[in-house]
């Protein structure tokens, strides 16, 4: 199976900037899909950005489009997500989630969570 650990959570003020990690280990071979997303206060949780492990563009929620950007280091079996110019309403847990072939469908594999709080 495969472990994420979650990282880079803080406190932020309004504008300013944060990058979050998550590294996977165990049997990565098995993972074809990557997506960030978080949770705020009284909210459902929601994607804000995916793309295949190891191919192909990110798609992003409108919410963050043009403020954050999902990056992939596959020898480091890593993914960032960069968050500039944050707002208030990005406060939320984010999670790091993979889809493995060892799973029946969707994303199978979380991480442990990370808090973000924007100051406004």
């Amino acid at each position: 199976q495969v472990q994420l650990v979650e990282s880079g959570g803080g406190l932020v003020q309004t504008g300013g900037s944060l990058s979050l990690s998550c590294v996977a280990s165990g049997r990565t071979s098995s993972i074809y899909a990557v997506s960030w997303f978080r949770q705020a206060p009284g909210k459902e949780r929601d994607s804000v950005g995916a793309v295949n492990w190891r191919y192909g563009s990110p798609n992003y929620a409108d919410s963050v489009k043009g403020r954050f950007t999902l990056v992939r280091d596959n020898a480091k079996n890593t993914v960032y997500l960069h968050m500039n110019n944050l707002k208030p309403e990005d406060t939320a847990v984010y999670y790091c989630a993979v889809a493995t072939t060892e799973g029946g469908s969707g994303y199978n594999v979380w991480g442990q969570g990370t808090q973000v709080t924007v100051s406004s």
